[in-house]
């Protein structure tokens, strides 16, 4: 299965290409919001659309949870569900089982959990996050992984036996992926990303990286970042890994979602991004101005500004002259459509950067 066409070299390690789905081509480098419960907050389909974003990520942690795989794919899978035409990822649900620190409990078998709604018991393996990935229908799909953090309170001994374990849990997630999509065409089945984690270690990072690109998962997902350590840290593991990926297969940072984030990532070959980030930035009244200025729209200064955020920008709230006077009214006055229009445009603004490198 032929997953990414690479196009042009922009410098060292940068490119462009052309990621292949089952339900469509997508440019790269290209950044994908995260539709956490299979919509982007505050956002229709057409209006993700027109930003110029090409994928959404769905949450999978977050779906099985409520209302569960088999409603939706009862319901036709996520692209009906969600009212999407184009390409969908899911995540295996690692982070978010991480990110409930000492309430999960992290065995051979998998995670067990508690629901944070009911405090029902649950477990989720390798094969597991893989049947409700398939099972919510999406195009994409990431191997259930071990994911710790990279503060201080985490050893090397931690990090190496998350490392182990996930490439043995990679083993058992490729293994339901061929049983679940065994006699599906080809052209017809989803793409399976592997992670590549080691925290900081540089010599766990590139045999991890090995160890996927050796395996029989279609794409690289770059894992384990974005969770305590400093940008510099990860331009540090970014630029390691650099000079040795394959050509033929998709490179994705999971997690990673700021505009210099994303220039840091695409010099370093990465093709794909997501993050709440944008999104979640721009409900609380922060966007992207020129430069990539992070600017707050509540702030006294603009109560009077008839300009818009970003001069120059195309995006529905720029190009229609929406004001950063009329959006600090709205915020201030609580009104949902101010964080609608600082989405949009936090969300062209990241795809602005991507087609940039596109257009090269």
């Amino acid at each position: 299965m032929k997953t990414f066409t690479e196009n042009k070299k922009l410098s060292n390690f940068a490119r462009t290409g052309v990621l292949h789905t089952r339900v469509g081509d997508v440019k790269t480098p290209t950044f994908m919001p995260d539709g956490t419960r299979g919509a982007v907050k505050s956002l229709t389909p057409e209006q993700v659309t027109n930003t110029g974003v090409e994928v959404v990520l769905a949450n999978t942690y977050h779906l099985h949870l409520n209302p569960g795989e088999e409603v939706i794919k009862n319901l036709g899978g996520l692209h009906n569900f969600a009212n999407r035409k184009g390409p969908m990822l899911t995540d295996s649900g690692g982070f978010q089982v991480f990110s409930l620190g000492k309430h999960v409990k992290v065995t051979e078998e998998g995670v067990y959990f508690k629901d944070p709604v009911t405090g029902e018991k649950r477990l989720i393996t390798p094969e597991t996050s893989i049947q409700i990935q398939l099972d919510l229908g999406a195009d994409m799909v990431v191997a259930f992984d071990h994911l710790v953090g990279l503060d201080e309170s985490v050893s090397d001994e931690d990090v190496k036996e998350a490392f182990d374990r996930t490439h043995r849990w990679l083993e058992r997630c490729i293994i339901e992926f061929k049983r679940l999509t065994k006699g599906v065409k080809n052209d017809e089945r989803p793409m399976l990303f592997g992670v590549v984690q080691g925290g900081l270690d540089l010599e766990l990072r590139k045999k991890s990286l090995q160890i996927i690109q050796d395996s029989d998962a279609d794409g690289i997902a770059i894992g384990g970042l974005s969770v305590g350590e400093t940008r510099e840290e990860m331009e540090i593991v970014l630029k390691e890994l650099a000079p040795l990926y394959r050509d033929d297969k998709p490179r994705f940072l999971l997690g990673v979602g700021t505009p210099e984030d994303l220039r840091i990532a695409v010099e370093n070959g990465i093709d794909m991004l997501d993050c709440v980030l944008p999104t979640r930035n721009a409900r609380h009244a922060t966007v992207w101005a020129e430069n990539s200025q992070k600017i707050h729209l509540t702030n006294e200064r603009f109560k009077e500004d008839s300009s818009v955020i970003e001069k120059g920008c195309d995006c529905y709230a720029c190009a229609n002259g929406f004001s950063k006077a009329f959006l600090r009214h709205q915020f201030k006055s609580g009104e949902p459509l101010a964080g609608t229009l600082a989405s949009i445009h936090n969300l062209r603004h990241m795809m602005r950067i991507c087609e940039e490198y596109q257009n090269r």
